[in-house]
């Protein structure tokens, strides 16, 4: 969960300007084998431990975090995020800056990622600035809508302009009927950006492989909530891949260890 390019920069640095070098970023995070599916989280939290500042991420970022955003979104095939996020975050039609877009094309993939929305009710509004430009985009690239059979039909038909509408559960989504919806749809590298709802969803359903975690050098106090959230708690062993840091800012990757006892 992270702010989009209309977010205003971080205000904890001064200069914005990252530490980290894209080269040495990208081959830190890029996928070992792109034929084999995996589900990717990034998330942003301060040192106690919240999620946001003032209700959305943009606050605990900085340039750093920014960059490795960034190629998270350039290595994935389709970014999922929850409903929730798209509104608290302010979310307009993503895109990748055009140094992501060389890369791509150059490691033949689409120029750009494709986006899935995640919403059971479906109570959202295809002229959201989400689809912005979707009608225009090619089929292979169209946004997904993701959501339940129990949504309004008529709401289902009305997006049909804008996305490719996946039905995956009844009164909720089904994390593991979309996932698998996803990859028999050629998307096989999955990168979320939350909400806390849809990271419980997935953590319960034990379909995350990956977390990477910007650690953010802040105390926030207050009570803003954790990255996920659930009804009950699915502890999952997972195993760090990598620790880098960059000034005070540390950047975590940790991968699901499906060897390990629960």
């Amino acid at each position: 969960m992270r702010p989009d390019e209309k977010n205003p920069p971080d205000v904890m640095t001064s200069k914005d300007v990252p530490l980290l070098h894209r080269a040495d970023v990208i081959a830190a995070y890029a996928p070992a084998d792109r034929a084999a599916p995996h589900l990717r989280l990034g998330f942003i939290a301060s040192i106690d431990g919240a999620a946001t500042r003032e209700g959305v991420s943009g606050g605990l970022g900085n340039a750093d975090d920014r960059l490795v955003f960034e190629t998270l979104r350039m290595l994935c095939d389709v970014i999922l995020v929850g409903a929730g996020t798209v509104r608290a975050e302010g979310y307009g039609g993503v895109r990748v800056d055009e140094e992501s877009v060389a890369w791509r094309v150059e490691n033949g993939l689409s120029p750009q990622p494709r986006l899935a929305l995640v919403t059971s009710r479906l109570d959202f509004d295809p002229r959201h600035p989400f689809f912005e430009g979707a009608a225009e985009r090619p089929e292979a690239l169209r946004p997904i809508v993701v959501t339940t059979s129990a949504s309004d039909p008529a709401m289902r038909a009305a997006f049909a302009d804008v996305a490719d509408v996946v039905v995956c559960g009844e009164t909720g989504v089904d994390p593991a009927l979309m996932v698998a919806s996803l990859h028999a749809a050629g998307l096989t590298q999955l990168h979320c950006e939350g909400g806390p709802s849809l990271f419980g969803s997935l953590i319960a359903a034990d379909l995350v492989d990956e977390l990477c975690l910007t650690v953010s050098p802040v105390l926030d106090g207050g009570d803003s909530g954790r990255i996920s959230a659930g009804s009950a708690a699915t502890p999952r062993p997972m195993r760090l891949l990598h620790a880098t840091p960059a000034g005070s800012m540390l950047f975590l990757r940790y991968e699901r260890d499906r060897g390990a006892p629960q």
